[in-house]
């Protein structure tokens, strides 16, 4: 295929995961070989979808992908899959190639060099931190060296070093890049356009220009979009009035005021349905816990990976109600290691006997994937009220539908969504926060960082999010890399 130096074109695109779930409609758009680009659009609207469709691992329901002859294409995935975490990292790289790569170890030490990570390659991937996995998983993509690289959430999980190598390693890919990511100041340092996946029309929309350009070319399309549907409404509600009056007068009159109704329906239907993406979730508060008194948690050890070794290490670390306490230190030194000993209450750790945790975890493990957005929601409220749990649920964009769907079928940033809204529901005395900017709509962001900010229990976090952290208040901050 070569069609106007177009690397990657899909035509007539049409996928359903049902008769009632369709994902796009007879999508049509091309990339340019060379191009970098954003791949946007709100939570659950396929954008995870559509990368399995370039990938061969989902079968259109109509229309073509058509790919360059010869062109190759890898994923840097969001996870590990599950059966591949006792593969050494050897054996992980070695796994991406259908044929043995048999200089792979330079190939492998090139990669990690660029994604900043320095490992051991008989180790096995369930040693690696999330972070550290992370980076992994965006090896395993770059070592192929595709003409089409696809990266899906790549700065998740990455501190503000890896980040910075990986903008730097996109700037100078001379080849083809789609990025999902909520990360606009990542975004921007490198984006030429953006395909925009509208949830509402399940059409892709396509934009020229960096990042910002794009975001001010779509606002100022929305704000087109309300202007045009004002005056419209001006006009429906003129000729309801009219017709009214009219119909009140018989006569001829009457056939004139059939006629202004017809007018308002024409009206009506030339009314735009502004965009849905634009929607962020409300302004919410996370009630706590207010029969609790005293320290929720007292942390007087823990452990810690250093230069390789597992330390064992004391604290004096007591967390009351109304403070906040980060954690820092670089990927893999056991930042979620501690956090799942502070919520498991492992030796070391200890909690107020009556306390209610609230965990929010990175990979949503606290979620059971079998079960109902509903019934997730219900099991964690004190006492159940159906009232209180679909207004919640509503304000965090979990519609009707999604509220009925397995937690398994939903993206992840919809996941994220239905954590936070667990947490809203719990009135938990203790927060405990693991990277809770991952997979969230970036609109999202100061609606949340607003909430943790006013949170009066007890509160735990760890975020690489510079930005986020800055809009939340912080009491004390725990630096694992520096601590005796």
């Amino acid at each position: 295929m070569s069609n106007n130096g177009s690397i990657l074109r899909f035509e007539d695109v049409t996928f359903k995961y049902s008769a009632v779930h369709t994902i796009l409609d007879e999508v049509n758009f091309s990339i340019r070989r060379g191009a970098k680009i954003t791949l946007m659009g709100q939570n659950g609207a396929g954008k995870s979808s559509l990368f399995k469709m370039i990938m061969g691992e989902l079968e259109l329901t109509d229309g073509d992908i058509h790919i360059a002859h010869k062109a190759s294409i890898a994923m840097a995935r969001q996870v590990i899959a599950h059966d591949e975490l006792d593969m050494t990292l050897r054996e992980y790289f070695q796994s991406q190639f259908e044929e043995t790569i048999y200089d792979i170890d330079p190939r492998i030490d090139t990669v990690l060099e660029v994604v900043g990570l320095e490992a051991n390659k008989e180790q096995k991937l369930t040693d690696f931190s999330g972070g550290q996995q992370a980076r992994i998983l965006l090896a395993s993509a770059l070592i192929q060296n595709p003409d089409i690289l696809l990266l899906d959430e790549p700065t998740n999980n990455l501190d503000s070093s890896g980040i910075a190598h990986l903008t730097e390693f996109l700037k100078n890919y001379n080849k083809t890049v789609l990025v999902i990511s909520h990360d606009a100041e990542f975004l921007n340092e490198f984006s030429t356009g953006v395909l925009y996946l509208d949830v509402r029309t399940k059409t892709v929309e396509q934009y020229t220009g960096n990042y910002h350009d794009v975001i001010e070319q779509i606002g100022l399309r929305v704000a087109k979009e309300k202007r045009k549907n004002a005056q419209l409404e001006k006009s429906i509600q003129d000729k309801k009035d009219k017709a009214n009056y009219f119909a009140n007068k018989g006569g001829r009159l009457r056939a004139l005021a059939k006629q202004m109704r017809e007018d308002v329906d024409e009206f009506e239907d030339n009314k735009v349905d502004v965009r849905q993406e634009d929607k962020t979730i409300r302004n919410f508060i996370i009630p706590h816990q207010k029969d609790v008194t005293g320290n929720v948690m007292e942390i007087r050890s823990y452990t810690r990976m250093k230069d390789g070794k597992e330390q064992s290490r004391e604290a004096n670390i007591d967390i009351r109600k109304n403070h906040h306490l980060r954690i820092v230190g670089p990927n893999g030194i056991g930042k979620t290691t501690l956090l799942e000993k502070i919520a498991t209450e492992d030796s070391g750790v200890y909690a107020h006997p009556d306390v209610r945790i609230g965990y929010y975890r990175q990979d949503f493990r606290g979620l059971d994937f079998d079960s109902t957005v509903y019934d997730e929601l219900a099991k964690v409220m004190p006492v159940v009220d159906e009232q209180k749990l679909r207004s919640v649920a509503a304000g965090f964009l979990i519609t009707n539908d999604v509220i009925k769907s397995k937690i398994g079928t939903l993206s992840e940033g919809q996941k994220g969504l239905v954590a936070f809204a667990q947490l809203v529901l719990l009135e938990p005395g203790l927060l405990i926060l693991d990277e809770p900017t991952n997979h969230i709509n970036f609109r999202h962001l100061p609606v949340i960082a607003q909430a943790l900010h006013d949170y009066e229990g007890g509160m735990v976090v760890i975020s690489h999010d510079e930005e986020f952290m800055h809009d939340i208040r912080i009491d004390e901050t725990f630096d694992l890399a520096k601590s005796k």
